[in-house]
């Protein structure tokens, strides 16, 4: 395993045989998302992507990443997960959701001048494996059209 994926578990109340089995555990569910947004913007930049801004937050939420794409502004949320065991990353966007991001997309350019005309909502879907290596990376664009 990567040390960078996971962190030692506190070992009080174990046995020494315990402590030995268990030595690490998996990331906090709030550490696989900041990892899987650094992994998703590296993967956009790689692709071409213009990384504008991280982490744009209101009231009603947030945007993971929000880039420049060929002329187009892209709002992108991040889906990343270690198992499937509460279904694929792209099953999480429901149509609640989507309506989430547009509403978001809408805040964010309300008070901003210079910004292409076009826009779109991406996902990035990612799934690691247990040893904190990517196992898949897609991206869905215009993901509020997709499965409505």
């Amino acid at each position: 395993m990567s040390v960078a994926f996971i962190r030692p578990i506190i070992a009080d109340g174990l046995a020494p045989q315990q402590i030995r089995d268990y030595t690490w555990v998996a990331m906090k569910r709030s550490e696989v998302g900041a990892l899987g947004e650094s992994i998703a913007a590296a993967h956009l930049e790689r692709l071409g992507y213009a990384i504008r801004e991280r982490n744009f937050r209101t009231r009603e939420g947030e945007i993971d990443i929000i880039a420049d794409k060929d002329g187009t502004l892209v709002f992108v949320e991040v889906k990343a997960r270690r198992s499937r065991a509460c279904g694929t990353p792209e099953e999480s966007i429901t149509r609640r959701k989507k309506e989430r991001l547009i509403a978001l997309a809408d805040a964010y350019m309300e008070n901003r001048e210079g910004l292409p005309e076009s826009w779109r909502i991406d996902v990035v879907a990612l799934e690691l494996k247990r040893d904190g290596k990517v196992e898949r990376i897609d991206i869905i664009e215009n993901a509020t059209d997709w499965g409505m």
